[in-house]
Formats: C-alpha cells, sequence, structure tokens
C-alpha cells in the first residue's frame, strides 16, 4: 500500500492504468447531512447567544462553543462522507492527515465565530471572510482526502476541483449572511426557519463535498486484484462517529436552550426592575405633584403640612424656637384684573423666587393659595424672625418688570412663634393668619407679631360673627336709626338715611363700623342689607300711613351686594311687601364699589331705576369715578363725602373741590348732598354755591323711628342763614 497524494497533474494515465468504479453507503451520507443540519441548527442558536451575550467572557465562551459545535459538524459531515465512499480496493485513513483537517477544521469555524461576532459589515469584508472560510473547508476536505491510504492513486478535474472551491465559498457566504439574520432575537417562526436554513447549508456543503468526490478519479495498475470490500467496521465507526457527534451538537444545543430560558428570565427580570424604578419614579412624580405647588415649585399645603409636623416635633425635642410667617402680597387682585392672569402667574414665580432668596437655608416656604405664602424658620434668638421679615420686606420692594411695566409690589406679614404662641401646627398658623389680617388692616405693608391682644380681639369678633347671624335669625337686636337729609331751600326734611345699629346684650348699642366688616368678611352681608331695605320701607310706609308728610328713604348698598344678581328682584320684593311707592326710596351705593365693577354695576342700577327708585353716589369724591363714568350712571343724586365738609373753613382746596362737585353735578342736572354738616359757617356755604341737600349733627343726630316723629313734629322747619350771611373766603 500507498499514499501518493494529491496527484501532481490532474490529467489521467493513458496506458497501464485502471480507473476504478466507486460508490457511497446511502444510509452514512443521509447520517452526514442530519448531523450537518443538526451543527448548523446549533450554531446559529449559539451565534445568537454570543452576540447578546452582555459581558466579554461571555460571547469568549460562547463563540468557542460555537466554533466547535461548527467545526464538529462540518468534519463529521465530510468523514461519514469518507466513511460511505465504497470502493473495490483496500481503503484505511492515517491519523495525522485526519486529525490535520480537523484542526483545519476548527480555524475555519473560529474565523466563522470571529466574523459574526463584529456588528453588521459592508459586503466586500462578507465576501472576504466567505472566501477565506471557503478556502478552509475546501482545505479540510482535501486534506482529509490526503488520509486515504491505499493501491490507488488519485486524479482530478481541474473543473470540478474549481467547482468545490466556489461551492465551498458560496457556501460560507450563505452560512454568514444566514448567521447575521438569524442571531437577533428569533420567533418560533424564525427558528423553523432557521432549520429549513440549517439544512440548505447542509446540503450546499454536502454539494461541495460531492463534487470534490466526483472530481477524483482513483487508477491502479492492470494486473490489480478488485474485490468490494466488506462495510461492517466502516459502518459501525461511521455510526459511532455520528452519534457522539449528534450527542455533542444535542449537548451543545441544550445548553444553549438552557441559556436562551435563562437569558429569557434575566430579562424578564430587567424588564419588571425597569417596570419598578419607572414605578418608584411615576410614585416620586405624584408625591412631588401631591406636596409641591406646579406654578412655582414650593411646597404646597400639604406638603407644608406634612413637613411642619415633622420640624415641629424636632423643635420641640431640641427645645428649640420656630417662626411660623404668613404672607399675603398687597393688592395682587389687581394685577390680575388689570394684566391678566398670565401676568400674575409669571409674577407670583418672580416673588416666590424673590422669598426663596431672602430666607435662609433650611428654612421651608410655601404657597398656600393665590397670593398667599407662609415660611417656616428655625430661630437661633427671638429677633432673627424680625429680620428675616425684614429682609423678606425689603426684597419685595424691588421694581419687577412685569408685561412691559415696571412695578412695586409690597407684602404684609403675620408672624406666630414656638413655643411662645402655641405648640401645636393648626394652633401657630391660626395665630400667625391672625397677624397677618392685623397687618393688613393697619395699612399693609409691614408685619405684626402675634399676641394676646390679637387673640381677644379675633374671640371678640368671633362671638359678634355668632351673635350676627342669630340676630339676622331671629330678628331681635338689630334696629334702625335715621338721621334727616334737609332741603336747603326751604329747610325742611325730605329724605331720611336709614342706618343701622345693633343692641348687643353684652356690649350695648354698636355702631356699623363694629358690625358692618364682620358680615362682609364671613358672607351674610347681603342678609344684613335684606333685612335694613324690608325694614326702612316699612317703617317710612307706616310712617306716612299715620297722616306724616311723605319724605324719601335712602338705604345703603354694600359693594358685595351690588354685585348680587337678584338685588333689583330684592328691592322690588321688599317695595310690594311694605307698600311704600318706589319714587320714595333711593339707594345709596359708594363711589369704590361702583368702579370695582363698573360694567356690571351699571347694568344692576339700571334694572332697579327701571322699577321707579332713585340711586345716589355716596362718598363721593373718595375714590376713582370719571365723568365718563358719571355720564353712564343712571343716578339721580351725589353726596359729597364728610371729610370735605369738615375743614371748609380752613382749607382753600376742599371748598374748591365741593364748588367742582357741585358745578359738575348740576351740569349733568343730578342733586348733591353734603355729609356731615355740623357748623352754620358750612351751611352758608354750600348754601351760596347752589348745594341741594345737607345732613349732619348741626340739624339731628340718627334716631329711632319714634322719636324722630316726636322731632318732626315740633320743627317741621329748620332756621337757615342767609344767602351770604357769614362768608368763609
Amino acid at each position: 500500500m500507498e499514499s501518493p497524494g494529491l496527484a501532481a497533474l490532474f490529467n489521467l494515465p493513458r496506458e497501464g492504468m485502471v480507473a476504478l468504479h466507486c460508490m457511497h453507503n446511502g444510509w452514512l451520507v443521509m447520517l452526514a447531512f442530519i448531523v450537518a443540519t443538526a451543527a448548523g441548527f446549533t450554531t446559529l442558536g449559539i451565534t445568537e447567544r454570543m452576540v447578546h451575550a452582555r459581558r466579554r467572557r461571555g460571547r469568549l465562551t460562547w463563540g468557542v462553543l460555537g466554533a466547535l459545535c461548527m467545526a464538529g459538524g462540518i468534519w463529521s459531515l465530510h468523514f461519514l462522507c469518507m466513511l460511505a465512499f465504497r470502493a473495490p480496493i483496500p481503503i484505511h485513513y492515517t491519523l495525522p492527515a485526519t486529525l490535520a483537517s480537523l484542526i483545519i477544521a476548527l480555524i475555519t469555524a473560529a474565523l466563522t465565530m470571529f466574523t459574526l461576532n463584529k456588528p453588521a459589515l459592508p459586503l466586500r469584508r462578507y465576501v472576504v471572510s466567505a472566501v477565506c472560510i471557503g478556502l478552509g473547508i475546501s482545505a479540510m476536505h482535501y486534506s482529509g482526502m490526503l488520509s486515504i491510504v491505499s493501491p490507488a492513486s488519485q486524479h482530478y478535474d481541474p473543473r470540478l476541483f474549481v467547482l468545490s472551491l466556489i461551492l465551498a465559498v458560496a457556501a460560507s457566504l450563505v452560512i454568514l449572511l444566514l448567521a447575521m439574520h438569524f442571531r437577533r432575537r428569533t420567533t418560533s417562526r424564525q427558528r423553523l426557519l432557521k432549520l429549513g436554513a440549517s439544512a440548505l447549508v447542509a446540503l450546499a456543503i454536502l454539494s461541495m463535498h460531492f463534487t470534490g468526490m466526483h472530481a477524483m478519479t482513483l487508477v491502479v495498475p492492470e494486473g490489480t486484484p478488485l474485490e468490494l470490500q466488506p462495510a461492517n467496521d466502516t459502518l459501525q465507526l461511521g455510526l459511532s462517529i455520528g452519534l457522539v457527534t449528534l450527542m455533542i451538537v444535542v449537548i451543545s444545543l441544550g445548553a444553549a436552550w438552557t441559556n436562551r430560558k435563562l437569558q429569557s428570565k434575566e430579562r424578564d427580570l430587567r424588564r419588571v426592575n425597569a417596570l419598578l424604578r419607572k414605578l418608584d419614579h411615576a410614585q416620586a412624580s405624584l408625591k412631588k405633584a401631591a406636596h409641591h405647588d406646579a406654578l412655582t415649585n414650593l411646597l404646597n399645603r400639604r406638603g407644608f403640612n406634612a413637613l411642619f409636623a415633622e420640624k415641629l416635633e424636632e423643635h420641640s425635642e431640641q427645645h428649640r424656637d420656630m417662626a411660623v410667617m404668613f404672607l399675603d402680597i398687597d393688592h395682587f387682585k389687581r394685577i390680575n384684573d388689570s394684566l391678566g392672569h398670565d401676568a400674575g402667574d409669571e409674577l407670583l414665580q418672580v416673588i416666590a423666587q424673590r422669598i426663596r432668596s431672602a430666607v435662609r437655608e433650611g428654612d421651608a416656604i410655601a404657597r398656600f393659595g393665590g397670593d398667599e405664602f407662609c415660611i417656616l424658620a428655625s430661630l437661633e434668638q427671638q429677633d432673627d424672625a424680625r429680620l428675616l421679615a425684614q429682609r423678606v420686606m425689603q426684597t419685595m420692594k424691588e421694581p419687577i418688570a412685569l408685561a412691559g411695566r415696571s412695578m412695586v409690589m409690597t407684602t404684609s406679614i403675620g408672624i406666630s412663634l414656638f413655643p411662645q404662641d402655641g405648640d401645636a401646627c393648626d394652633e401657630l398658623l391660626k395665630h400667625a393668619d391672625m397677624a397677618l389680617y392685623q397687618s393688613k388692616g393697619s395699612g399693609r405693608n409691614h408685619f405684626t407679631f402675634f399676641s394676646e391682644r390679637l387673640r381677644s380681639k379675633a374671640s371678640f369678633e368671633l362671638e359678634l360673627e355668632e351673635d350676627l347671624r342669630k340676630a339676622l335669625a331671629r330678628d331681635e337686636g338689630l334696629q334702625l336709626f335715621y338721621q334727616p337729609i334737609v332741603d336747603l331751600r326751604s329747610g325742611r326734611t325730605t329724605k331720611l338715611e336709614a342706618l343701622v345699629r345693633w343692641q348687643h346684650p353684652q356690649h350695648g348699642m354698636l355702631s356699623p363700623d363694629r358690625f358692618i366688616g364682620i358680615a362682609e368678611a364671613n358672607g351674610f352681608i347681603t342678609e344684613l342689607d335684606g333685612w335694613v331695605l324690608r325694614r326702612a320701607c316699612q317703617d317710612v310706609a307706616r310712617f306716612q300711613a299715620r297722616g306724616h308728610p311723605p319724605l324719601i328713604v335712602t338705604v345703603n348698598c354694600s359693594a358685595l351686594n351690588l354685585a348680587h344678581e337678584q338685588l333689583p328682584d330684592e328691592v322690588d320684593q321688599a317695595l310690594r311687601q311694605s307698600g311704600l311707592q318706589p319714587q320714595m326710596l333711593e339707594l345709596e351705593v359708594t363711589e369704590n364699589a361702583l368702579m370695582s365693577n363698573i360694567n356690571r354695576a351699571i347694568s344692576l342700577l339700571q334694572e332697579i331705576r327701571q322699577l321707579g327708585v332713585s340711586l345716589a353716589i355716596d362718598d363721593f369724591g373718595t375714590g376713582y369715578s370719571s365723568l365718563a363714568y358719571l355720564k353712564r350712571l343712571p343716578i339721580n343724586t351725589v353726596k359729597i363725602d364728610r371729610s370735605f365738609i369738615q375743614d371748609l373753613a380752613a382749607t382753600e382746596e376742599d371748598r374748591q373741590i365741593i364748588q367742582a362737585i357741585l358745578a359738575m353735578a348740576h351740569a349733568l342736572r343730578l342733586q348733591v348732598v353734603a355729609e356731615g354738616v355740623e357748623t352754620q359757617e358750612q351751611v352758608s356755604f354750600l348754601r351760596d354755591q347752589g348745594c341741594d341737600f345737607m345732613q349732619g349733627f348741626l340739624f339731628c343726630r340718627p334716631l329711632p323711628m319714634a322719636q324722630l316723629e316726636s322731632f318732626l313734629a315740633e320743627r317741621p322747619e329748620l332756621p337757615l342763614p342767609l344767602s351770604g350771611q357769614i362768608s368763609l373766603v
């Protein structure tokens, strides 16, 4: 026996040699195909695992396993097909050449896995890699052919030899492209496609192998005994190799499947962790939204209360002082009314930033809503609260550019201290609010510390509120006093102004300035105004029914009631129930009440005027009305505020103002009433200037209706100074 190796020439000898007719065992070829398909499928799965491995060590491990699986599959296909080869001469295989073909297969498979571990490559790189891998597969095949030891020599057809190389390169390119395609996450349908692709690759390599085998011709010298060799040993060896290879492939496939399941669980776990992180983030966002103001990003009331409770407990344990400061922006409503709510929101953001810059690190700031803010500050010494309040007020006074304007805002502050003013959150907040209310009531733009006096005042006002509600509900204690309004031309009383008084069971007779503000602040001024209107109409109707001359009664209407849409109906109902003629009723509204909502006020007053009721502007000259608005108002009378009358004798400016008001009112055909007349000099000046009516203590103080009847019976006319009798110039 000899091992001639690859023939140096590709031409068959012409004389003295016999070409052998060879065949293959179909079962071993089928086994080789199955082994190659399984190996290809497993290799594609391992490629997927390698690409998605998160660590470099994992990718290397999967790459080595994939190379072993691929090399084993290709080499097993080749060797099983070699064992399936049947010739009429004895054939053996040398171990060194067989091992060499296995090593070449391993190197080729390693190159394949190295290429597949890269990201997407240009087609040129794929072609180069395919050529290298294809030549490697061919080298494995032909080195395996070199392991054949037999009496025959091998001769190759050059065309089929080249074709086998081309098929090897084409199969390699198909392997790379399919592997790159299937290395992504696969579904059940794609696994079936992957199995089909593996069978296609196995068929391509098998075609390359048989093309190479078909290119080979075995020749022996003439006279060589020919006899087909038994296949028992070869078949057993082939089956053993195939089974071992299949076991290796199955184990690799099982490892890949197990890893895929583990990775799937790991991905699920990462997904769950990601969802948990998103949930935590969402909870944090919701918590922030629930505890922070969206406009200023400060704490809201809920967040402040939670923090306040923690701070209070901490300061109580450490015996430290703390200040609670309520802030309210002075006249903030004017910004919303004049510039709009967007400008108001922008202003609130600027104010929040300024407050934040004025407080110290560790102090808490909250916006409770609207223009109301609250500061929680730790105190090292008692004067820290005063200094902080002054710093905040000074910061607020800096000009603010808003909607093309430069404006200066001020703030009122109320302060309560822990533990002096309370040891509970609600108590401290309530006391700070009382102090803020005092600051606003004292002219605004300053701060006030809570004191027991404020507590007593608040308690007193709360008591008055409860008692006033009971008085209205039971119609007890409230009384109407009437002050005459005198006609300056005749000296006769032609009008009465109804003024409410309250006979309190503990505090005696209370004037309106003691309880009107309470009614307005607590939302039942409409009920009080309605009671005054009904009682005044009833009293004057009875007065006339007893034979007295008809008198016009004037009733005050608060600013809040002027915005009440049902006001015309209430006036009409009061007239109908009392039987008083509409021309005997005059409704007084203050100038500031009219200007707060002029368009709505004009509409309501026109409805009341259509009933036949007269209308008057009270406290004229103290507000912001203009001649343009005055022309639009359906009024009959203006009343000059008492502040212009008091210093009439000494102040030239007040005399000029009165002259201007009289001239303007008479030009608009309006009657004029002067309030607060107390001296004959004032009467003389007003009569000389053509004033129509006057009222004041000079003639009569407000009296109950019973006493007023006696007074008017005794003095039907009041003596007036002659024109020009007293000069005020």
